[in-house]
């Protein structure tokens, strides 16, 4: 494949944060396939890991929330950021969450025949009245609703919104700072797993190989013993457990550069109890949906055919 659209040069580049030039080269070197292109830029130093969600933006809010020992995070979209600082806007978003807490509907089409908290019209018939006033196009994207002692956690007026559940013999509102902080963390750091219990076999195998891809670019690696750099890959597996894992990363409000899991732990130990986090819930606004696209499709236009 010689030729690659503007789109998916553009794509590549907000995922991965390499150059234009480069992006085409390794969209064009993997046949178009967007995750070896990533692969490639990985091997060749160009590319750290590449977050996936988040890669382009949408309008509206996240919200969380939790009543009792049930909580909710709900992703509802809409086309302009004053859209979604309409009072009504956030009212609906606010019910929709209450309703996913009280009816725990299977997933968004059963939530959109729900009866909507507080009302008497379903949630479908509730966002078509919304819309009647407001006049753009909305979506009620995503949800996830757990169960147990839950914290919930909203960052800057509805773009990340965070849930934390937490596996302790202690009350709720004593561990209610330790799961706020973790919130912060998670909202903050975006792990992509828990722990390293978590992370697929098959993720850390490709890690390994983009490791030994890297170190065979190294001249200073050349004359190695391949069980040399079988270890020297292992041990850098460590560091992606650092960047990746929630109770691998380093705690941000730490002083001493103490881990999560470290943190957690001490916090039980002064509480007098048992603490660890169970599960945990990340949405950003926006993850994966397309918007218009911006000046940025130009300047690639202008090097496609060079």
């Amino acid at each position: 494949m010689g030729n690659v659209s503007v789109k998916e040069i553009k794509e590549l580049m907000t995922a991965t944060g390499v150059g234009m030039m480069d992006c085409k080269k390794a969209l064009v070197e993997s046949d178009g396939d967007m995750d070896k292109a990533i692969v490639i830029l990985r091997e060749k130093g160009l590319a750290t890991q590449a977050k996936k969600a988040g890669r382009v933006a949408a309008e509206g809010i996240v919200t969380s929330v939790v009543e009792g020992s049930v909580g909710a995070v709900v992703e509802v979209n809409v086309e302009t950021d004053f859209a979604a600082n309409n009072d009504e806007f956030k009212a609906f978003v606010a019910a929709v969450a209450k309703t996913v807490i009280e009816k725990d509907p299977a997933d968004v089409e059963a939530l959109k025949k729900c009866t909507i908290s507080g009302g008497d019209k379903t949630v479908e018939e509730a966002l078509q009245d919304i819309f009647i006033k407001i006049r753009e196009n909305m979506l009620i994207r995503r949800f996830k609703r757990l169960e147990g002692v839950l914290v919930p956690y909203v960052h800057g007026g509805g773009s990340i919104g965070v849930l934390v559940k937490l596996d302790t013999d202690l009350p709720a509102d004593k561990v209610y700072e330790v799961g706020k902080n973790c919130a912060l963390q998670i909202a903050a750091m975006s792990p992509a797993y828990l722990d390293r219990n978590s992370v697929p076999a098959d993720v850390l195998a490709e890690e390994k190989k983009i490791t030994l891809a890297q170190m065979a670019e190294d001249p200073k690696m050349a004359n190695k013993p391949q069980q040399v750099l079988d270890n020297i890959a292992n041990g850098k597996l460590n560091k992606f457990y650092e960047e990746n894992c929630l109770v691998d990363q380093t705690y941000v409000k730490a002083e001493n550069k103490e881990t999560v899991g470290k943190y957690v732990a001490n916090s039980a130990k002064e509480l007098g109890g048992n603490i660890a986090i169970a599960e945990y819930v990340r949405f950003a606004r926006g993850e994966g949906v397309e918007k218009k696209e911006d000046n940025l499709a130009d300047e690639v236009a202008s090097l496609i055919n060079k």
